[in-house]
């Protein structure tokens, strides 16, 4: 049996490969282009192409598909096979250059926006050579960009790529201020964590509100939940155990770095975390993973559910987006050093993240808006809609001294003690973690924890790079001018924490008390669904930011902003038909069912004496009874609700009216189902409920 390094990334066209399968100059032009983003030479990629189908075919691959990532929130594929026609009748297996750098998939089905028409339907991939190409089954994969005809990005690829070169423009030219002339380049790296939920696959097949949405509609708290803290960090199922160990497994083969796995706080809820990658290979790994994640529990009899709100009044499943900033040479900018008061290189970098984050609150929240991530935002598990940065008591207190022009007094290191010999003493962290605020300091890198477990972590790092782009041009546009560079770099430093400090928050972000203070003393913005924030993408200040650093056209924008409106008003219409269907079809008729039966029981009991007492079966047939109408009634008004909504006009229009009318009237709906579920005898209750799902994992 091998070991884990003998096969780890034994799937992958990785380094390892390229430097036994291509030749000397091959193999450095190419990491040229890697590294230093050089233009990628035709007889390269020809040499390249061969080298990587002999590979592949020699590990069983029969096809390649250029694999990318289009504005529908999932991968795509299509796959082709190495195999041409030789003369004498049989094949041979070839791949070309030009095969391999750009393919023509049908781009006429996927989201655009209005960028191009449905019978416009030429697109195009292009091999993405940063990242490397990978096997999954008989196919070769090679990770791509993809746009229209028109040369629009119609993809989460490209943007992505885009802002981490603005990033990494703006960042040299701060780094030369400080004398740094030997990085060649600033990127951007980034940790995902991935949390999700194991149900078995019976408790699934029976809900048809998780086959059709990825989330229950319906379903009553359990009399026993999240409660006693009992599931977070507990023992591992076996089953569980045995999901994670072949998911290790399958994830280690495909070189993605998976590192941590435990539960997390709700029953039959878990977490996996990877080791940092640079930004657009950790997104297109976490993608990998997902894929992953639900094929292997499909093998063990479980689905693994990845919706942000899967249950209700159960923690939700998030994605904490661990970001950080780091040069070839591998020095972090996040980091503060032993002595972080004396390194201005890091606080002015600390700073061009402060002013970005509150410069650009709206397009954090816009990153990670969605239908079902509204659900989890201000929940108890998750950071409210409102941004804010969590910093600690020691970046807090140099920010204050250089504020107020005071020496910094630190505290130094404090050494843990906890009364036992036996137990080793090690010194106590700066400061302690903020698990409320959305985008918290850690040590060297931010979280930004409000995206949802289904997100495409690419939307949250195109907004955030391109923000902190824009601050470190501001800042080397000043600096570069400035006749006494430490003076201008201490004035803008100072200029910044005043400007900005209102964005900086330690606090409990649970709190009901700091949304009031952020948003009526700070100021800061509360956008608590898609519907609000979603359309401020277009917004003056966010269009001349995004396009000055050609991270974005405007026409990409505006189809952005049409795209995630639509598919908000997808989501929610389909939760709302699927709602509909099971109250009428299955849980008016039970409940109805179990009071017809209830009615029989009471009129036999005064068949048998007229004088028994049928106060029980009375009020609860009545109580039923009431419950039916009022299902059948909500469901109806649902129903018509949809019908009329399909007939507005403008996506904005429409996205407004399903969360101001259709979101209400599923809540009430879900209410009065929820309440007929308490009261409804178990063996007539036509779905599994809560309490089978969530403890159904052995």
């Amino acid at each position: 049996m091998k070991t884990v390094p003998e096969y780890f990334g034994c799937m992958v066209f990785d380094d390892r490969v390229m430097k036994k399968t291509l030749s000397a100059d091959v193999y450095a032009s190419l990491k040229k282009t890697i590294d230093e983003e050089a233009t990628l030479d035709i007889g390269v990629a020809n040499a390249v192409a061969e080298a990587m189908k002999e590979w592949a075919v020699s590990n069983g691959a029969t096809h390649f598909t250029h694999w990318f990532q289009p504005l529908t929130g999932i991968t795509a594929e299509k796959h082709d096979s190495f195999i041409s026609p030789s003369p004498d009748g049989g094949v041979i297996m070839e791949f070309s250059g030009k095969e391999l750098i750009k393919g023509e998939p049908d781009a006429s089905s996927f989201p655009s926006g209005g960028l191009r028409t449905t019978f416009e339907a030429r697109g195009y991939t292009a091999w993405d050579p940063t990242s490397y190409a990978y096997i999954k089954g008989s196919t070769l994969y090679i990770p791509t960009a993809f746009c229209s005809y028109g040369g629009y990005a119609l993809d989460k690829k490209t943007p992505l790529l885009r802002s981490m070169e603005a990033l990494n423009k703006q960042a040299l030219r701060v780094l030369r201020l400080f004398g740094n002339d030997t990085s060649k380049c600033v990127r951007p790296s980034v940790g995902p964590e991935q949390e999700y939920f194991l149900i078995t696959r019976e408790m699934f097949d029976a809900r048809p509100d998780l086959k059709f949405t990825g989330r229950t509609l319906f379903g009553a708290k359990p009399p026993k939940g999240q409660e006693m803290d009992d599931h977070y960090f507990g023992a591992i199922k076996p089953a569980v155990a045995s999901f994670m160990g072949e998911l290790n497994e399958e994830l280690w083969k495909l070189g993605i770095m998976a590192k941590t796995e435990h539960n997390e706080v709700a029953p039959a809820q878990h977490e996996l975390a990877p080791i940092y990658r640079t930004t657009n290979v950790a997104t297109d790994h976490n993608q990998i993973t997902m894929e992953v994640m639900q094929r292997v529990a499909e093998k063990h009899g479980l689905v693994c559910l990845l919706h942000e709100k899967p249950f209700e009044g159960v923690n939700g499943s998030g994605k904490h987006n661990n970001w950080s900033i780091s040069t070839d040479e591998g020095q972090n900018l996040l980091s503060p050093g032993e002595t972080p008061h004396e390194n201005a290189q890091f606080l002015l970098f600390l700073c061009a993240v402060i002013k970005a984050v509150d410069d650009y609150q709206d397009l954090l929240r816009i990153s990670v808006a969605t239908a079902g991530n509204d659900h989890r935002l201000g929940a108890n598990e998750a950071p409210p809609a409102v941004i804010s940065m969590f910093l600690g008591d020691e970046l807090g207190a140099i920010l204050e001294s250089i504020e107020n022009d005071a020496p910094y007094r630190g505290t130094g290191k404090t050494q843990m003690r906890l009364g036992v010999d036996v137990l080793p003493k090690f010194n106590r962290d700066t400061t302690d973690r903020n698990r409320t605020s959305p985008f918290a300091f850690t040590g060297n890198k931010f979280e930004f924890r409000m995206l949802g477990s289904s997100n495409s972590i690419a939307c949250a790092n195109i907004m955030l790079n391109s923000a902190v782009a824009e601050s470190l041009k501001i800042y080397a546009d000043e600096l570069e001018g400035a006749d006494d560079f430490s003076t201008a770099l201490h004035d803008l430093i100072k200029k910044t924490i005043k400007e900005h400090k209102k964005i900086i928050f330690n606090g409990n972000g649970y709190d009901d008390a700091w949304i009031k203070e952020a948003t009526e003393v700070r100021g800061l913005k509360n956008y608590p669904t898609t519907v609000d924030c979603m359309p401020h993408i277009l917004d003056k200040k966010n269009v001349d930011m995004l396009t000055s650093h050609k991270v974005f056209t405007i026409e990409e924008l505006r189809s952005r902003c049409d795209i995630m409106l639509d598919n908000y008003c997808k989501t929610v219409t389909i939760e709302a038909g699927t709602m509909v269907n099971m109250a009428k079809t299955m849980i008016a008729p039970a409940v109805e069912k179990f009071a017809a039966d209830m009615a029989k029981n009471a009129n036999a009991k005064r068949a048998l004496n007229a004088e028994i007492p049928c106060d029980y079966e009375i009020k609860l047939v009545g109580k039923l009874s009431s419950l039916t109408d009022m299902i059948s009634l909500v469901a109806d008004e649902l129903q018509s609700e949809l019908e009329e909504i399909r007939r507005t006009d403008g996506i904005i229009a429409e996205s407004t009216e399903i969360r101001d009318r259709i979101l209400p009237k599923m809540a009430e709906l879900r209410s009065a189902c929820d309440e007929a579920e308490k009261i409804t005898a178990k063996s007539y209750w036509p779905m599994p409920t809560y309490a089978d799902i969530l403890f159904s994992v052995k």
